[in-house]
């Protein structure tokens, strides 16, 4: 196998030196939890950990080499080699990553394509990499690598015999993806949609979409920005594109004026088939996922597709073999006394826009004959002083949806269960793991359960333990569409 990195390779764009005979690199890491053999491991100073304390442990697991500051190296080379960088920054070993994935963006010749967005960034960027995948080779961020580390990272493991790159940008507060897109140097940006996701830090939805434009401030020249049509300040976010070296500016949507349009969209339980115009062309494909927002989203990434200049219609074909990310969308037949229901993992974030989805989805979920469509909601955070109303408001998509029951995880979503009918009141709960024992009580077979909540709210919790006990074979799915 190739070097990711030759000695010479990271000396050159770290400033470093190498100290021992450094193993072949073959990727780079930050965690010995998933540290593989081979990898580069950065001993970068996490929130509560210094990756230095585990430098001898990622040695000791076949770790390559392990970047180190200056001033640790002496004593750690003891444990193998390490590649001494220069106390340069509040965090040496991350500026050591940064530089290393810039010279990675700069020996690359692949087409970079970055993505970011309030809601649908991770499934997104994992539809691109499903689809390019299959017309070369192409690299995009593991699972949300989207902030300061995960970004660079991400650029550091890029092969130079790349021939797509896909890259999640993601922020928190404003200017913080002004650093990350002028890493990527994307020659397509795409933003999927604005909403009121970290309200909290903001002012307002606006200054929202003035933090997702800056995405386009990356841009090389002539780049192609790609924005939703359907998308709250859509002219504000065109007005950040116009400002930057975008060469043009590309729409999705529904909107009558959208240039990747969706004409017709039917949703099925497990799939959804689009009727599209891509830049005057029709395509009709399936999607492998199903809900609105999903198919919505497949036009942003046929879009990107067209801007690429890659094959549309094999592109369309690919799209029917897509799958949900873990915690976006995942369906398991769980065995239930007297027959199957169905769980769907919708725990890994949420805000009021993915929520609304997912209830929307949960809606066309067919039920067994006694079933029931069961919402299990945990807090959604970072929602600032507006959070007991926007938790509050669900509750008129939740009986958009025909939800027959919800169960509420912690102080916030709590407002959402008391703002219920009784008869719709499943229980309540201040933590996700008090909440599994009355949900699993209560579960019969021809159920429909399905699970959201914020990442802090631990509801991913709830449906690891449902699939503890319960999953059966997770390719019996049997869903059908509600009439």
């Amino acid at each position: 196998m190739t070097a990711l990195w030759t000695r010479e390779e990271l000396e050159a764009a770290t400033g470093g030196r190498l100290i021992g005979e450094a193993r072949t690199i073959r990727g780079a890491s930050i965690d010995t939890r998933t540290l593989q053999p081979g990898d580069l491991f950065f001993a970068i100073r996490g929130e509560a950990r210094d990756g230095h304390d585990f430098v001898a442990d990622a040695l000791g697991r076949g770790a390559g080499v392990a970047a180190v500051s200056e001033a640790r190296a002496g004593e750690l080379a003891a444990f193998g080699p390490v590649l001494a960088v220069p106390e340069a920054g509040a965090d040496p070993v991350l500026t050591a990553m940064i530089r290393l994935g810039a010279a990675a963006r700069d020996r690359t010749k692949a087409q970079v394509v970055a993505v970011t967005g309030s809601v649908g960034k991770t499934g997104t960027k994992e539809a691109l990499r499903h689809v390019l995948a299959e017309q070369g080779e192409t690299h995009a961020s593991v699972a949300s690598y989207n902030n300061h580390w995960g970004v660079p990272l991400t650029l550091a493991r890029m092969p130079r015999s790349t021939r797509f790159g896909v890259f999640e940008i993601g922020m928190n507060h404003a200017a913080e993806i002004v650093p990350l897109t002028a890493q990527v140097r994307p020659d397509i940006a795409l933003i999927t949609t604005v909403e009121p996701v970290h309200i909290e830090h903001f002012a307002s939805l606006a200054a929202i979409a003035d933090a997702k434009g800056e995405i386009f401030s990356g841009l090389r020249p002539g780049g192609v920005a790609i924005i939703n049509r359907d998308a709250q300040h859509f002219d504000r976010l065109v007005a950040h594109a116009q400002a930057s070296r975008a060469g043009r500016v590309i729409s999705f949507g529904e909107h009558p004026e959208a240039d990747v349009r969706a004409l017709r969209i039917v949703l099925r339980p497990d799939l959804s088939v689009v009727d599209a115009s891509v830049m005057g062309q029709p395509v009709t494909y399936k999607l492998g996922t199903a809900g609105r927002h999903a198919a919505l989203n497949s036009l942003g990434v046929m879009a990107v597709i067209h801007a690429l200049g890659a094959d549309l219609a094999r592109a369309a074909l690919s799209l029917a073999g897509l799958t949900p990310p873990v915690g976006r969308g995942e369906r398991t037949a769980l065995e239930i006394a007297g027959g199957t229901a169905y769980l769907v993992d919708e725990s890994y974030n949420a805000n009021p826009a993915s929520v609304r989805a997912a209830l929307a989805t949960l809606a066309g979920i067919e039920t067994g004959p006694r079933g029931r469509r069961i919402a299990v909601l945990g807090d959604m955070l970072e929602l600032g002083t507006a959070s007991p109303d926007l938790h509050r408001g669900l509750a008129e998509a939740v009986e958009a949806a025909h939800v027959d029951l919800v169960f509420a995880s912690g102080p916030l979503m709590r407002h959402l269960f008391e703002a219920l009918p009784v008869s719709r009141r499943g229980g309540v709960a201040d933590t996700a793991a008090d909440l599994i024992e009355p949900l699993a009580g209560s579960l019969r077979a021809g159920d429909a359960v399905m699970v959201k909540g914020s990442n802090g709210s631990r509801m991913g919790r709830i449906v690891e333990v449902l699939k503890a006990r319960y999953a059966v074979d997770p390719t019996r799915r049997g869903l059908a569409a509600a009439p």
